[in-house]
């Protein structure tokens, strides 16, 4: 029975790299899906963290799941993403938190099967996928229960917004702290039965990503304005005498688009790099 099981899991890991390779995207967190039946939550008691361990420039969000029988029995645990990266596996009765970076972050929970959860747009089980706008300073609260709904709804949330319905919702701190509901849980440590990388700023890689997206939209759009400009008769088309010529003959709005994103963006790094010259100037220097 155990060399079978071996098998499989061998062969499942096989697909899964020849997939990766094949330029597929593969959800998956073998290794880390672990269930609170197999492996209950033994970190600390719930506590908010200092303000100076995140930068109010950011926002915070906690991340809670109430104990439920139905949870406890649970052998796999959901995966929780945030912009199409994996963060953590959500065990029954656990709490976690992340700090990111303002805008549109996408979150989505799925459910995986032997570590496997979907590929490219599939997935086997979809819990939750919505955005949240998140705002410098504020914090948010994040309820997972697949057994009980909230008793109220966020009042900020349209009545059709994905957070508002369904297992995992935008609760207010008031709602979150009331019955001690978030205060009962514990903290989702990581070790090596259930490893993430939660509890951390993800600033730095919302950033990055942010970036990457944008400049995708601005080039599709500048393909769009291309062709509106060819049948408005305002492109040359390149010579056969010299294929580099041609282009168009007024200014892209979408380059300068462009040039905007790519400004901010340098802003961004040459702050990254001002503080991490002024941490490492913290140390001592001997002569």
């Amino acid at each position: 029975m155990t060399t079978r099981f071996s098998f499989r899991g061998n062969v499942a890991l096989a697909a899964v790299v020849l997939l990766s390779m094949s330029g597929c995207s593969v959800y998956m967190s073998i290794g880390k899906s672990v269930g609170g039946y197999l492996h209950p939550v033994s970190g600390h008691d719930f506590v908010h963290i200092d303000n100076d361990q995140w930068n109010s420039n950011n926002a915070l969000v906690y991340f809670y799941r109430p104990h439920s029988e139905w949870a406890s029995q649970e052998i796999e645990s959901p995966s929780v993403y945030i912009d199409d990266t994996h963060y953590f596996n959500f065990r029954n009765d656990s709490f976690t938190w992340l700090e990111v970076s303002p805008g549109p972050r996408h979150i989505q929970m799925r459910r995986p099967l032997l570590g496997l959860e979907g590929l490219n747009s599939f997935s086997l089980s979809m819990i939750a996928d919505a955005k949240l706008n998140t705002e410098p300073g504020r914090i948010y609260y994040l309820r997972y229960s697949e057994v009980e709904p909230p008793e109220s709804n966020h009042p900020e949330l349209a009545e059709d917004h994905p957070l508002r319905s369904g297992d995992l919702q935008l609760v207010t701190r008031e709602y979150a702290m009331q019955s001690d509901e978030i205060v009962s849980t514990r903290f989702l440590n990581s070790d090596l039965l259930a490893p993430n990388h939660a509890a951390a700023s993800i600033v730095e890689k919302n950033e990055d990503d942010d970036y990457e997206r944008r400049l995708g939209l601005i080039e599709e759009e500048r393909e769009a304005e291309i062709e509106r400009l060819k049948a408005a008769g305002r492109y040359e088309e390149p010579s056969w005498l010299w294929p580099f010529g041609g282009g168009p003959t007024v200014e892209l709005e979408s380059d300068r688009k462009r040039q905007e994103l790519e400004r901010e963006y340098a802003a961004i790094e040459r702050e990254r790099e001002r503080k991490e010259a002024a941490e490492a100037g913290d140390g001592w220097w001997f002569f």
